[in-house]
C-alpha cells in the first residue's frame, strides 16, 4: 500500500522561504523518479518538480531558478527547497512517483498534501 506523508508548509510573506518533506512508503523508492505537484483552488493538480533515480532534474518553467528537488534513498525522502516565494504559489503540495517519459504519476494515491500560503 503506498503511503505518502508530506510535512513542511505554511504562511509565508512573498520573498520568502520553504522547505517541504515528504517520507513515502509502500513503494521500491530508490528506483522511482519522485515529484512534486500542487493543486491551486479551481486549478488542476500540476507537476512543479521531479527528481530521477540517478539524480536528473526537471522544473516547471514557473518556478525554475526559485525551487529545488532532492532526495534521500536511504530515508525514501524527497524534498522541495522552495525560495523567492510568489503568492502564486499558493497550492497545496502532494509528492508522488513521476513517469519520466510524459511526467504523470505512477500510482494514483495520494497523500493528504501540505499547505502553502504566500502572502503579498
Amino acid at each position: 500500500q503506498v503511503q505518502l506523508v508530506e510535512s513542511g508548509g505554511g504562511l509565508v510573506q512573498a520573498g520568502g522561504s520553504l522547505r517541504l518533506s515528504c517520507v513515502a512508503s509502500g513503494i521500491s523508492f530508490s528506483i522511482n523518479a519522485m515529484g512534486w505537484y500542487r493543486q491551486a483552488p479551481g486549478k488542476q493538480r500540476e507537476l512543479v518538480a521531479a527528481v530521477s533515480s540517478v539524480g536528473a532534474t526537471n522544473y516547471a518553467d514557473s518556478v525554475k531558478g526559485r525551487f529545488t528537488i532532492s532526495r534521500i534513498d536511504a530515508e525514501n525522502t524527497v524534498y522541495l527547497q522552495m525560495n523567492s516565494l510568489k503568492p502564486e504559489d499558493t497550492a497545496v503540495y502532494y509528492c508522488n512517483t513521476v513517469m519520466w517519459h510524459n511526467l504523470r504519476p505512477l500510482f494514483d494515491s495520494w497523500g493528504q498534501g501540505t499547505q502553502v500560503t504566500v502572502s503579498s
